[in-house]
C-alpha cells in the first residue's frame, strides 16, 4: 500500500509540473452584419491555442473550433540549443485558391524545419530550411534587414525614423511599403497600394477610419504542380475592385467583452460584434 501510495504521489507531482509548463488562450465571436440590401447574415468564430514548455522546447497547437468538426490551423515545435534553434512547421496549411483574387494556382507543401544560428556578426541571425532557402537577419544602427535567398528571394528592411515606423518588401521584383506615425494622438498608417488607416482614442474605446484602395484586374499567372519555373505555383487572376471606406468603433466592456460596429461604404453594410479573449 504505501509503494501505491508513493507512486500516486510521484504521478501527481509529474502531473502538476506538465500543467504547469501549458498555456491555454483564446478567442471567440459572434457578428451580426445587415449587408446593406442584402440579407442580413450571423456570422461565429472561436478559436483555442495551446502552447507547451520544457526547458528551451516549446510546442504550439491551434484550433478553429466553431464547426461541427473542428480543425486545425497550426502545429509547430521550436528548440533552442546554445546558439541553435531548430524550427518545425508540422501543419500543412490549404495554400491553393480557387477565387479570383491573385492567390496560389497549385497546392504547395507548406509543412518544413528550419534551423537558426544565432552568428556572433554584428547581431545577425542565419537560417536554413529544408527547401534550402538561406535567411540571413539582422539589426545594424537601428535598421532591420532580412534576406531570403533561394526559391523565395526576398529582402525585407524595417526601420524607425524620426517617429516614423517604416517597412519595405522586394519580393521577386515587386516593391511593396508601408509608414507607420502618429500625429495628435492619431496613428496613421500608409501603404504602397494606397490604403490609409488612422486610429482615434485611446485603449479600450477606439474609433479607427480606413480608406481601401481600388484594386486592377490582373491576368492569371501560369505555374506548375511542383512549383517550378519563373511563376512557381502560380497565381490566379485578380478581379477589379472599386475603392471602399470603412468605420469602425470599439469598445471593452467591464464584463471582459468588447463590442465593436463597422460601417462599410463597399456595399452600405453596417457589422455589429461581440468578441471576447483569453
Amino acid at each position: 500500500m504505501k509503494k501505491l501510495i508513493a507512486l500516486f504521489a510521484v504521478s501527481a507531482v509529474a502531473s502538476t509540473s506538465a500543467v504547469a509548463g501549458i498555456a491555454l488562450s483564446g478567442a471567440a465571436s459572434v457578428s451580426y452584419d445587415d449587408n446593406g440590401a442584402l440579407a442580413s447574415a450571423t456570422t461565429y468564430d472561436a478559436d483555442i491555442t495551446l502552447v507547451g514548455t520544457a526547458g528551451g522546447t516549446t510546442f504550439t497547437y491551434s484550433m478553429d473550433v466553431d464547426r461541427a468538426n473542428p480543425a486545425t490551423t497550426a502545429a509547430s515545435m521550436a528548440t533552442t540549443v546554445g546558439p541553435v534553434t531548430v524550427s518545425a512547421d508540422m501543419f500543412d496549411e490549404v495554400s491553393k485558391d480557387t477565387t479570383t483574387s491573385g492567390g496560389q494556382q497549385f497546392e504547395s507543401v507548406d509543412t518544413g524545419v528550419t534551423v537558426s544560428l544565432d552568428a556572433p556578426v554584428g547581431d545577425a541571425t542565419i537560417g536554413l530550411d529544408n527547401s534550402g532557402n538561406v535567411t540571413v537577419s539582422g539589426t545594424w544602427s537601428g535598421v532591420t534587414v532580412t534576406q531570403t535567398m533561394g526559391d523565395d528571394d526576398a529582402t525585407t528592411g524595417s526601420a524607425s525614423i524620426a517617429g516614423m515606423d517604416i517597412s519595405i518588401t522586394n519580393d521577386g521584383g515587386s516593391t511593396t511599403w508601408s509608414i507607420g506615425t502618429t500625429v495628435s494622438g492619431v496613428a496613421l498608417t500608409l501603404a504602397s497600394d494606397n490604403d490609409i488607416t488612422a486610429a482615434f482614442g485611446v485603449a479600450g474605446n477606439t474609433m479607427t477610419v480606413s480608406h481601401v484602395a481600388a484594386v486592377s484586374s490582373a491576368a492569371a499567372k501560369v505555374g506548375t504542380a511542383a512549383g517550378t519555373g519563373t511563376n512557381g505555383y502560380g497565381k490566379m487572376a485578380v478581379d477589379s475592385a472599386k475603392a471602399y471606406s470603412t468605420v469602425a468603433i470599439s469598445r471593452d466592456l467591464t464584463s471582459g467583452a468588447a463590442l465593436s460596429a463597422t460601417f462599410s461604404s463597399k456595399d452600405d453594410s453596417l457589422t455589429l460584434k461581440a468578441s471576447v479573449a483569453f
